[in-house]
């Protein structure tokens, strides 16, 4: 239950970070990159009047409908939240902080900071394995009669909304907007890829037990013996291997230098860990 709870502060605080992104800078700067707010930018620059979060809440209500009657029910609760809560906070701002003009003239720094904002959240959203649906689903259907990867098929049904983004705001803010897209999807990566960095260490210590023991108990980890000969000393050594969270790696090196000084580590970053005690969460947008 308190890990279901602090899930959802953060998907929350990503959720209000997007917003952010949105609202406050590709919004007012006609920036559809993509999603269904890209689709409810362009549905407004013909019709000013529409509340973009009505709109977006109106298109994920139907989108979902298609995705139940196409796919079928692989559609998580966490998504059907994230998908609305986002098009209120948006309608929110609309109505408590109305826009008049972006933030800056600068369509560039619109698109870079917007760009990294949203892609900040969204990465936040993904990691607690949520997502704000929208194109999520017309991707898989893509992906179910084509057979196309996901990825591929994502990049499809944002490029539509940015075809017509061009045609509705522009050649040149469309052009902006599939730039915009492109660095989404890189910013994506990268965060997720930081969020869910893990460090392999090796270590090689006269206090053997004691570094092992540490690493059971207080950091309930599972640790790897391989099996050394020490070059200078030829004589058998037990090398402990090891998977940690880097806030993991951080009490080890801390107790290391105070218990067992002596202690060699060599430590890499690993991207990816499958297995007991590692969560494995494929991540879409």
């Amino acid at each position: 239950m308190v890990q279901k709870l602090k899930d959802y502060i953060f998907i929350n605080l990503g959720l209000l970070i997007m917003a952010i992104g949105l609202y406050f800078f590709l919004i007012p700067a006609n920036l559809a990159v993509g999603g269904v707010s890209g689709l409810a930018m362009v549905i407004q620059g013909y019709l000013p009047s529409i509340n973009i979060g009505l709109v977006m809440g109106v298109f994920n209500i139907i989108l979902f409908l298609l995705g139940l009657i196409v796919i079928g029910k692989q559609f998580g609760g966490k998504t059907i939240y994230c998908s609305f809560l986002l098009s209120i906070i948006i309608g929110v701002f609309e109505i408590v902080l109305p826009l008049e003009a972006p933030i800056s003239d600068d369509i560039i720094i619109n698109l870079v900071f917007g760009i990294i904002i949203q892609g900040i959240g969204m990465a936040i959203i993904f990691h607690y394995n949520a997502s704000t649906g929208g194109t999520d689903i017309i991707a898989k259907i893509i992906n179910k009669y084509t057979h196309i990867d996901i990825g591929k098929s994502l990049f499809l049904s944002d490029s539509l909304i940015t075809l017509l983004a061009g045609l509705t705001f522009g050649l040149t803010l469309g052009l902006y907007a599939f730039l915009g897209i492109l660095i989404n999807g890189l910013i994506i990566d990268k965060v997720i890829e930081k969020i869910n960095v893990k460090i392999h260490a090796l270590v090689i210590s006269q206090d053997f037990d004691t570094v092992n023991n540490f690493i059971h108990n207080e950091l309930k980890r599972g640790t790897t013996f391989l099996p050394g000969v020490g070059g200078y000393t030829n004589s058998d050594k037990k090398i402990i291997s090891v998977v940690l969270t880097y806030k993991e790696y951080k009490k080890l090196k801390i107790f290391i230098k105070k218990q067992t000084p002596k202690t060699f580590i060599i430590m890499n970053f690993v991207n990816e860990v499958l297995g007991e005690g590692f969560d494995l969460t494929l991540q879409v947008r």
